[in-house]
Protein backbone atom coordinates (compact mmCIF):
# COMPACT_ATOMS: atom_id res chain seq x y z
CA UNK A 1 0.00 0.00 0.00
CA UNK A 2 1.38 3.29 -1.22
CA UNK A 3 0.52 6.50 -0.03
CA UNK A 4 1.58 10.60 -0.51
CA UNK A 5 4.92 11.17 0.16
CA UNK A 6 5.31 12.71 4.23
CA UNK A 7 7.88 13.64 6.23
CA UNK A 8 9.53 11.07 8.61
CA UNK A 9 7.23 11.23 11.62
CA UNK A 10 7.77 9.57 15.41
CA UNK A 11 5.99 9.19 18.59
CA UNK A 12 6.86 11.33 21.04
CA UNK A 13 5.81 11.27 24.84
CA UNK A 14 3.71 13.92 26.36
CA UNK A 15 4.60 14.03 29.83
CA UNK A 16 1.67 12.90 32.32
CA UNK A 17 -0.74 13.03 29.24
CA UNK A 18 0.37 10.05 26.54
CA UNK A 19 2.10 9.62 23.51
CA UNK A 20 0.96 11.03 20.12
CA UNK A 21 2.34 11.09 16.44
CA UNK A 22 4.30 13.78 15.06
CA UNK A 23 5.83 14.86 11.80
CA UNK A 24 8.19 17.50 11.69
CA UNK A 25 9.63 19.21 8.33
CA UNK A 26 12.92 21.38 9.73
CA UNK A 27 12.89 25.04 8.58
CA UNK A 28 15.25 27.70 9.26
CA UNK A 29 11.62 29.97 9.52
CA UNK A 30 8.91 30.71 11.25
CA UNK A 31 7.38 27.12 13.04
CA UNK A 32 4.21 26.32 11.73
CA UNK A 33 1.94 24.03 14.13
CA UNK A 34 -0.74 22.70 12.53
CA UNK A 35 -4.31 21.01 13.77
CA UNK A 36 -6.58 18.68 11.92
CA UNK A 37 -9.76 18.40 11.38
CA UNK A 38 -12.62 15.72 13.09
CA UNK A 39 -12.51 12.29 12.10
CA UNK A 40 -8.99 12.81 10.10
CA UNK A 41 -5.22 12.45 11.48
CA UNK A 42 -2.26 15.13 10.41
CA UNK A 43 -1.72 13.14 7.62
CA UNK A 44 -5.14 13.11 5.79
CA UNK A 45 -5.59 16.26 6.53
CA UNK A 46 -2.30 17.76 6.11
CA UNK A 47 -0.63 15.40 2.96
CA UNK A 48 -0.66 17.67 0.72
CA UNK A 49 0.83 20.79 2.39
CA UNK A 50 3.88 19.63 4.01
CA UNK A 51 6.51 19.67 0.93
CA UNK A 52 4.91 23.26 0.30
CA UNK A 53 5.19 24.51 3.20
CA UNK A 54 9.41 23.58 3.27
CA UNK A 55 9.55 25.40 0.06
CA UNK A 56 8.09 28.19 1.98
CA UNK A 57 10.89 28.31 4.27
CA UNK A 58 8.41 27.10 7.10
CA UNK A 59 9.32 24.91 10.20
CA UNK A 60 6.58 22.42 10.25
CA UNK A 61 5.08 20.56 13.01
CA UNK A 62 1.80 18.29 12.63
CA UNK A 63 0.31 15.82 15.64
CA UNK A 64 -2.37 13.47 15.73
CA UNK A 65 -5.12 14.50 18.52
CA UNK A 66 -6.09 12.76 21.22
CA UNK A 67 -8.72 9.22 19.59
CA UNK A 68 -7.58 10.57 16.32
CA UNK A 69 -5.18 8.59 14.18
CA UNK A 70 -2.23 7.59 16.49
CA UNK A 71 -2.75 10.30 19.04
CA UNK A 72 -3.05 10.25 22.76
CA UNK A 73 -5.12 7.09 23.86
CA UNK A 74 -6.92 7.67 27.70
CA UNK A 75 -10.22 6.82 29.49
CA UNK A 76 -10.93 10.27 30.10
CA UNK A 77 -13.95 11.61 27.52
CA UNK A 78 -12.56 13.85 24.95
CA UNK A 79 -12.21 17.33 25.81
CA UNK A 80 -11.42 20.24 23.62
CA UNK A 81 -9.08 21.75 25.98
CA UNK A 82 -7.37 18.45 26.27
CA UNK A 83 -6.59 18.57 22.78
CA UNK A 84 -5.36 22.40 23.15
CA UNK A 85 -3.46 21.38 26.08
CA UNK A 86 -1.78 18.70 24.02
CA UNK A 87 -0.48 20.55 21.23
CA UNK A 88 1.18 23.60 23.43
CA UNK A 89 3.11 20.16 25.46
CA UNK A 90 4.38 18.73 22.49
CA UNK A 91 5.90 22.80 21.76
CA UNK A 92 7.55 22.03 24.89
CA UNK A 93 8.78 18.53 24.26
CA UNK A 94 10.13 20.02 20.85
CA UNK A 95 11.90 22.87 22.61
CA UNK A 96 9.69 25.28 20.80
CA UNK A 97 8.95 28.22 22.63
CA UNK A 98 5.83 29.43 20.37
CA UNK A 99 4.29 29.00 16.92
CA UNK A 100 2.06 30.28 14.24
CA UNK A 101 -1.12 27.68 14.84
CA UNK A 102 -3.07 26.29 11.81
CA UNK A 103 -6.28 24.44 12.65
CA UNK A 104 -8.87 23.07 10.44
CA UNK A 105 -12.15 22.59 10.96
CA UNK A 106 -12.50 21.11 14.55
CA UNK A 107 -8.20 21.75 14.35
CA UNK A 108 -9.42 25.75 14.33
CA UNK A 109 -11.21 25.04 17.65
CA UNK A 110 -8.73 23.56 19.31
CA UNK A 111 -6.38 26.72 17.54
CA UNK A 112 -8.73 29.36 19.13
CA UNK A 113 -8.52 26.96 22.41
CA UNK A 114 -4.80 27.13 22.57
CA UNK A 115 -4.48 30.83 22.07
CA UNK A 116 -7.20 31.00 25.07
CA UNK A 117 -5.19 29.24 27.51
CA UNK A 118 -1.56 29.19 26.39
CA UNK A 119 -1.17 32.59 24.75
CA UNK A 120 2.28 32.97 25.03
CA UNK A 121 2.73 30.06 22.83
CA UNK A 122 0.75 31.12 19.35
CA UNK A 123 2.42 34.27 17.34
CA UNK A 124 -0.83 33.98 15.62
CA UNK A 125 -3.79 31.99 14.02
CA UNK A 126 -4.58 30.64 10.69
CA UNK A 127 -8.06 29.35 10.71
CA UNK A 128 -9.45 27.05 7.69
CA UNK A 129 -12.94 26.43 6.78
CA UNK A 130 -13.78 26.55 10.96
CA UNK A 131 -16.10 28.79 13.21
CA UNK A 132 -16.77 30.05 17.04
CA UNK A 133 -19.57 27.88 17.11
CA UNK A 134 -20.43 24.56 14.99
CA UNK A 135 -24.22 24.03 16.55
CA UNK A 136 -26.62 27.00 16.91
CA UNK A 137 -29.96 25.24 16.40
CA UNK A 138 -31.79 22.52 18.05
CA UNK A 139 -31.70 20.66 15.42
CA UNK A 140 -27.78 20.86 15.26
CA UNK A 141 -27.39 20.78 18.44
CA UNK A 142 -29.20 17.23 18.95
CA UNK A 143 -27.37 15.73 16.11
CA UNK A 144 -23.82 16.69 17.47
CA UNK A 145 -25.33 15.53 21.67
CA UNK A 146 -26.38 12.19 19.60
CA UNK A 147 -22.80 11.70 18.74
CA UNK A 148 -21.67 11.35 22.23
CA UNK A 149 -24.26 8.79 22.99
CA UNK A 150 -23.20 6.67 20.06
CA UNK A 151 -19.70 6.65 21.64
CA UNK A 152 -20.88 5.16 24.71
CA UNK A 153 -23.54 2.74 23.12
CA UNK A 154 -22.24 1.32 19.72
CA UNK A 155 -19.27 -0.08 18.07
CA UNK A 156 -21.16 -0.31 14.40
CA UNK A 157 -20.70 2.98 13.57
CA UNK A 158 -16.64 2.88 12.36
CA UNK A 159 -17.20 1.65 8.91
CA UNK A 160 -20.07 4.26 8.39
CA UNK A 161 -17.78 6.75 9.90
CA UNK A 162 -14.54 6.02 7.68
CA UNK A 163 -17.03 5.80 4.65
CA UNK A 164 -18.37 9.36 5.74
CA UNK A 165 -14.78 10.74 6.29
CA UNK A 166 -13.59 9.69 3.31
CA UNK A 167 -16.37 11.07 1.08
CA UNK A 168 -14.26 14.37 1.76
CA UNK A 169 -10.55 13.26 1.41
CA UNK A 170 -11.06 11.38 -1.76
CA UNK A 171 -12.62 12.23 -5.06
CA UNK A 172 -14.17 9.81 -7.44
CA UNK A 173 -10.50 10.46 -9.77
CA UNK A 174 -8.62 8.67 -7.10
CA UNK A 175 -7.27 5.27 -7.59
CA UNK A 176 -7.43 2.32 -5.61
CA UNK A 177 -4.21 2.70 -3.76
CA UNK A 178 -5.05 5.89 -2.22
CA UNK A 179 -8.63 4.69 -1.41
CA UNK A 180 -6.39 2.00 0.34
CA UNK A 181 -4.46 4.13 2.25
CA UNK A 182 -6.96 6.51 3.25
CA UNK A 183 -9.01 3.49 4.71
CA UNK A 184 -5.96 2.18 6.43
CA UNK A 185 -5.22 5.87 8.17
CA UNK A 186 -8.70 5.67 9.36
CA UNK A 187 -8.47 2.07 10.94
CA UNK A 188 -6.30 3.83 13.36
CA UNK A 189 -9.08 6.29 14.97
CA UNK A 190 -10.14 4.87 18.39
CA UNK A 191 -14.09 6.06 17.49
CA UNK A 192 -15.53 6.24 20.41
CA UNK A 193 -12.90 8.91 21.08
CA UNK A 194 -13.76 10.36 17.58
CA UNK A 195 -17.46 10.52 18.25
CA UNK A 196 -16.96 12.17 21.65
CA UNK A 197 -14.80 14.59 19.68
CA UNK A 198 -17.75 15.60 17.95
CA UNK A 199 -20.19 15.57 20.65
CA UNK A 200 -17.30 18.14 21.92
CA UNK A 201 -17.29 20.12 18.87
CA UNK A 202 -21.13 20.88 19.00
CA UNK A 203 -20.63 22.20 22.60
CA UNK A 204 -18.07 24.51 21.45
CA UNK A 205 -18.89 27.76 21.38
CA UNK A 206 -15.59 30.55 21.35
CA UNK A 207 -18.03 34.12 20.55
CA UNK A 208 -17.80 35.21 24.39
CA UNK A 209 -14.18 35.81 24.02
CA UNK A 210 -13.13 35.92 20.59
CA UNK A 211 -12.81 39.44 20.20
CA UNK A 212 -9.95 39.32 22.86
CA UNK A 213 -7.68 37.76 20.24
CA UNK A 214 -4.87 39.77 20.19
CA UNK A 215 -2.39 38.01 17.43
CA UNK A 216 -2.41 38.30 13.89
CA UNK A 217 -5.18 36.19 12.38
CA UNK A 218 -6.14 35.03 8.80
CA UNK A 219 -9.18 32.95 7.90
CA UNK A 220 -9.08 30.90 5.13
CA UNK A 221 -12.76 30.56 3.90
CA UNK A 222 -13.92 28.16 2.01
CA UNK A 223 -16.82 29.34 -0.43
CA UNK A 224 -18.78 26.44 -1.39
CA UNK A 225 -18.67 24.60 2.18
CA UNK A 226 -21.38 22.57 3.21
CA UNK A 227 -20.14 21.36 6.08
CA UNK A 228 -18.83 24.94 8.05
CA UNK A 229 -20.93 27.16 6.12
CA UNK A 230 -19.15 30.21 4.65
CA UNK A 231 -21.29 32.63 6.75
CA UNK A 232 -20.08 30.96 9.80
CA UNK A 233 -16.64 31.49 9.00
CA UNK A 234 -16.89 35.44 7.81
CA UNK A 235 -18.69 35.30 11.46
CA UNK A 236 -15.62 33.99 12.87
CA UNK A 237 -13.51 36.85 10.56
CA UNK A 238 -15.35 39.56 11.75
CA UNK A 239 -15.12 38.74 15.15
CA UNK A 240 -11.38 39.00 15.62
CA UNK A 241 -9.99 42.38 15.18
CA UNK A 242 -7.57 42.71 12.55
CA UNK A 243 -8.51 38.82 11.09
CA UNK A 244 -8.09 39.18 6.77
CA UNK A 245 -10.47 36.85 4.93
CA UNK A 246 -8.23 34.70 2.23
CA UNK A 247 -10.97 32.83 0.12
CA UNK A 248 -11.02 29.37 -1.84
CA UNK A 249 -12.82 27.89 -4.10
CA UNK A 250 -13.88 24.86 -2.37
CA UNK A 251 -16.18 22.70 -0.53
CA UNK A 252 -14.75 20.98 3.36
CA UNK A 253 -12.00 18.90 1.64
CA UNK A 254 -10.52 21.30 -0.64
CA UNK A 255 -7.01 21.20 1.29
CA UNK A 256 -6.97 16.96 0.14
CA UNK A 257 -8.90 17.09 -3.29
CA UNK A 258 -7.95 20.24 -4.58
CA UNK A 259 -4.76 21.32 -3.32
CA UNK A 260 -3.83 23.39 -6.31
CA UNK A 261 -6.21 25.84 -5.20
CA UNK A 262 -5.63 25.95 -1.05
CA UNK A 263 -2.34 25.40 -0.68
CA UNK A 264 -1.45 28.16 -1.99
CA UNK A 265 -3.94 30.37 -0.30
CA UNK A 266 -2.22 28.66 2.90
CA UNK A 267 1.35 29.78 2.32
CA UNK A 268 -0.28 33.42 1.51
CA UNK A 269 -1.87 33.18 4.29
CA UNK A 270 0.89 32.49 6.85
CA UNK A 271 3.00 34.99 4.87
CA UNK A 272 0.53 37.78 5.89
CA UNK A 273 0.63 36.82 9.73
CA UNK A 274 4.45 36.37 9.93
CA UNK A 275 4.73 39.64 8.37
CA UNK A 276 2.10 41.50 10.72
CA UNK A 277 3.90 39.61 13.82
CA UNK A 278 7.20 40.56 12.99
CA UNK A 279 6.25 44.14 12.64
CA UNK A 280 4.53 43.79 15.78
CA UNK A 281 7.18 42.70 17.97
CA UNK A 282 9.78 45.43 16.36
Amino acid sequence: MQGPPLPEGRLVTLPGRGRTWVREVPGAGPTVLLLHGWTANADLNWFSTFRALRDAGFHVVALDHRGHGRGVRSWRPFRMRDAADDAAALLDVLGIRSAIVVGYSMGGAVAQLLWRRHPAKVDGLVLCATSSVFAESDREKRAFAAMGALAVASRVTPAVARRAVASWILDRRQDSEAVEWVQHELQRNDWSQVLAAGAALGRFDSRSWLGEVDVPTAVVLTRFDRVVSPRRQANLARAIPGAVIYEVDGDHGVVAMQPGRFVPTLVRALRDVHTRQHASVR
